[in-house]
């Protein structure tokens, strides 16, 4: 299975996920693994040697093992091989669990070290919800964090590597008003956010809701008139400008010592407006997991 990605995720007959169309971006919900963002170079480097590194890890582009299925829920599993020890020297297995039920969503996670060194790594979810996804305008919609955030991320050079310069963002209150030119230069990355939950909302009162377990950070990103907005919790996140060193060293990694894992998990879970304003009945939901075009 191409990437353990779930392609399609609907409440009461209505999509949530976006439409894949290679003219806007052609994923839906990309794991992102064993990096997340931009390595500088393109490569990232282990014991003073560079390994090419493509943009978010190499996960999305692997075959996943089916290892069981049930009606409600799959799991996946990707081991290191010839081919992902040429990018990322390190035994490791990442296994990823798809479970419906009423009304949400969730996966978890598990990343593991069989090996004999510390395993560094980083790991993020990358899913582009509809956007609008239950009527009214996209810029009618809104992001509202859990908790207060704070009002500026960092501004990422066009290569996509982190700076230390700061852009503002309109918040008003933990509430955040959307519209395509917010993402028009980048993506907004709130890292070490307080918020372990936000909600995307739209005006009828319908949201989304994504509760994160063990991520640091959110970022919201999406391109120009496209009908999506990806909602994306990472681990870690791209490359410092200038940054040069090894890969364990770069900001925000995890780390695994031998023989140990570690779980995380993401629920989303869709609630529509309860006086049905939005059109939406009480249904059942359906997910699909598929491979990538």
């Amino acid at each position: 299975m191409r990437g353990a990605e779930a392609l399609r995720w609907s409440v009461a007959g209505r999509d949530l996920l976006w439409s894949r169309a290679s003219d806007h971006w052609d994923a839906v919900a990309p794991v992102l693994f064993p990096c997340v963002g931009w390595s500088n170079g393109g490569a990232i480097r282990v014991a003073g040697r560079a390994y090419p590194m493509p943009v978010h890890g190499f996960a999305a582009s692997c075959d996943f093992t089916l290892i069981e299925r049930s009606e409600t829920s799959a799991l996946f599993e990707l081991a290191d091989s010839a081919e992902t020890r040429a990018r990322y020297p390190f035994p490791f297995v990442l296994r990823v669990r798809h479970t419906l039920a009423e009304r949400s969503l969730r996966l978890d996670l598990t990343v593991g070290n069989p090996g004999r060194m510390p395993l560094p790594f980083a790991l993020g979810l990358h899913p582009g919800f509809a956007w609008p996804f239950a009527g009214g305008a996209a810029d009618q919609h809104r992001i509202v964090f859990a908790e207060a955030e704070r009002g500026e991320t960092p501004e990422i050079t066009a290569g996509g590597l982190f700076t230390s310069r700061m852009r503002p963002v309109p918040l008003e209150g933990r509430g955040l008003a959307l519209s395509h030119a917010l993402f028009a230069r980048e993506a907004l990355c709130f890292l070490n956010a307080r918020s372990r939950a936000l909600f995307f909302e739209a005006p009828c009162g319908a949201r989304i809701e994504a509760s994160a377990e063990g991520f640091r950070h959110w970022a919201l990103w999406s391109r120009p008139d496209a009908p999506f907005l990806c909602i994306e919790a990472w681990t870690g996140h791209g490359d410092p400008e200038g940054f040069a060193g090894e890969f364990a060293d770069k900001p925000s990694m995890d780390s695994l010592a031998p023989g140990a894992s570690r779980d995380y998990a993401m629920t989303w879970t869709f609630a529509p407006e309860p006086s049905s304003g939005c059109g939406l009945g009480i249904g059942s939901d359906t997910c699909e997991n598929g491979a990538q075009a």
